[in-house]
């Protein structure tokens, strides 16, 4: 095992001994470019790491449908750690899921309905789409980017089934938002600032790294094995999974902090700037 201390650049030498077999990353701000696009450099990346046996792990707060639109180019199968490790995927068949309290979803749900200034909206995510009660345009933009699978109700409390994770956008502070209103509210559950607008409530002890070590539990890879990379504060507990961490140069300073690694922005490809050292190292 690697030493976890924050060093830095990782070297040729590092690269070369590691015996990657697990590459995750969120999407983003990590490896999706400023369009909130795959990179087009990308695609050859991924072929070569699958033809290397090396897994690649798309883990992000966005709608596991979303996902796969984002890589429907790839013509394989890959595994996926969505709504910030709600939902684990693999194969195309559902490897894990976990639940709200139903009294929790009722309390945010009243919560947003009622908060003065206007300036809160949800949406309510099921293992098969999310579901909004607000069609305001300004909002329906941000929502679209994230969810394909969205429908309108009048009620999100009438919603049959479970509720895999609650997403609020905050139009002003997601983080104030998060502290001041929702921190006392949500208990035990897990709350999360996963944007600069964006919090997630998901069930207690739920994040990223759950989804991750299911996978590594899986394909019998251990931290050792598993390279990641993130930029926010949803990405925290990930980064402790795998003894190769990096932070994005545009990364959250808590991010920065946490990984043992950097990596140029995603705005440079940092990602795939180390996949291919990771590549010609081997």
């Amino acid at each position: 095992m690697v030493d976890r201390l924050p060093r830095g650049e990782i070297t040729a030498k590092e690269l070369a001994l590691a015996d990657i077999k697990l590459v995750v990353a969120d999407m983003d701000g990590t490896l999706l470019n400023e369009a909130g696009l795959v990179p087009d450099r990308f695609w050859p990346l991924l072929a070569e790491l699958t033809k290397r046996g090396i897994a690649f792990v798309p883990a992000s707060g966005r709608q596991y449908y979303t996902l796969l639109d984002l890589f429907d180019r790839h013509p394989g199968m890959l595994s996926y750690v969505a709504e910030n490790g709600s939902m684990v995927m693999h194969d195309g068949a559902l490897l894990s899921s976990s639940n709200v309290d139903p009294a929790l979803v009722r309390t945010v749900v009243e919560t947003v309905r009622t908060t003065s200034e206007d300036r809160l909206r949800l949406i309510v995510h099921r293992v098969d789409g999310a579901f909004i009660e607000s069609e305001d345009a300004d909002f329906l933009a941000h929502a679209r980017q994230y969810c394909v699978r969205l429908d309108a109700v009048e009620d999100q409390l009438a919603i049959p089934g479970d509720v895999v994770k609650l997403a609020i956008y905050d139009f002003a502070d997601a983080e104030h938002a998060a502290s001041s209103i929702f921190a006392p509210l949500v208990g035990e559950h897990q709350l999360v600032v996963s944007g600069q607008h964006w919090i997630d409530i998901t069930a207690p002890g739920t994040h990223k790294a759950q989804g991750v070590q299911a996978l590594q539990r899986l394909l019998g890879v251990g931290p050792e094995n598993t390279m990641v990379f993130g930029d926010y504060l949803n990405d925290l507990e990930m980064l402790d999974a795998a003894d190769f961490s990096f932070a994005m140069a545009n990364a959250h300073a808590a991010v920065a902090e946490r990984a043992r690694f950097r990596a140029p922005s995603n705005a440079d490809e940092g990602v795939l700037t180390i996949l291919r050292r990771l590549l010609a190292s081997r």
